[in-house]
């Protein structure tokens, strides 16, 4: 089984979401289709478990995160989650439309809503800051792509703007466009500081 999930994510890596199918993939095993479906009852299975197993590569083990603080706990899960989909790109597209619920995906989710628990959350805001961080990471992750030859011409936009035209844009047009994963790292602190000031204040020097 491991080997099977193995070569289906190596064939969503190379080849994107449309040609994760049960017969590419049976053909890449050097099978046949019926021996898949022993495993998978059809392809949304078969993606599910590829999701699942991806998500393992984001596990952060539990003596780490009782090291740190909620802020910093929250921080490290984020990043390690949007490090698996930097991992695999196509990955996080195939989540848009679905809840991931495998064993590895509910762990995390256990692992989030716990130490934000244990930290004096409110059961409301701990289900709502867990939803919210994945869907912020999710959001990002969407947006990761191996690199296109028109990137360069792209990026040179902006040092050919007219600045009688777009002044504002042109004085911090050395900055532009920021790279995806600086933006990232800049609205996830935005975004746990904003948690900070709605946490009870017992949780804010609290370590997991």
């Amino acid at each position: 089984m491991d080997r099977i999930i193995a070569t289906a994510t190596a064939l969503l890596d190379e080849e994107g979401a449309d040609a994760l199918s049960m017969r590419n993939l049976a053909q890449r095993l050097g099978s046949g289709t019926a021996t898949l479906y022993r495993h998978f009852t059809g392809r949304a299975d078969l993606v599910a478990q590829v999701i699942d197993s991806v998500l393992a590569e984001a596990r952060v083990d539990d003596a780490t995160l009782d090291a740190m603080t909620w802020q910093q706990a929250c921080e490290a899960l984020a990043h390690s989650l949007f490090d698996a989909f930097r991992r695999h790109p196509h990955v996080a597209p195939l989540l848009v439309e679905r809840i991931p619920t495998g064993p590895n995906a509910m762990a995390q989710r256990e692992q989030m809503i716990a130490l934000l628990l244990k930290s004096g959350f409110s059961p409301l805001l701990a289900a709502q800051a867990c939803a919210t961080l994945a869907r912020y990471v999710l959001g990002f992750a969407t947006q990761l792509s191996p690199p296109d030859a028109d990137a360069a011409d792209r990026d040179e936009v902006w040092q050919t703007l007219d600045p009688h035209v777009f002044p504002a844009t042109v004085s911090v047009s050395d900055h532009l466009p920021v790279p995806l994963e600086q933006e990232f790292a800049f609205g996830l602190e935005l975004l746990i500081n904003g948690l900070s000031h709605l946490a009870p204040k017992s949780a804010a020097p609290k370590r997991c």
